[in-house]
């Protein structure tokens, strides 16, 4: 893996814990879950 896939691992798991400490994990989530949908449904439309 390259270098910016690790920066943005890391940042995300950052993110991840930053969210639990201000008590955000269910906005967070619900973000991710819709993105992850979003870009599945964009890859069938474009295919």
């Amino acid at each position: 893996m390259g270098l910016k896939s690790n920066i943005y691992k890391i940042l995300r798991i950052w993110n991840d814990v930053d969210a639990v400490k201000k008590g955000r994990v269910g906005k967070r989530v619900g973000r991710r879950v819709a993105g992850k949908t979003t870009g599945k449904a964009l890859r069938k439309l474009f295919k």
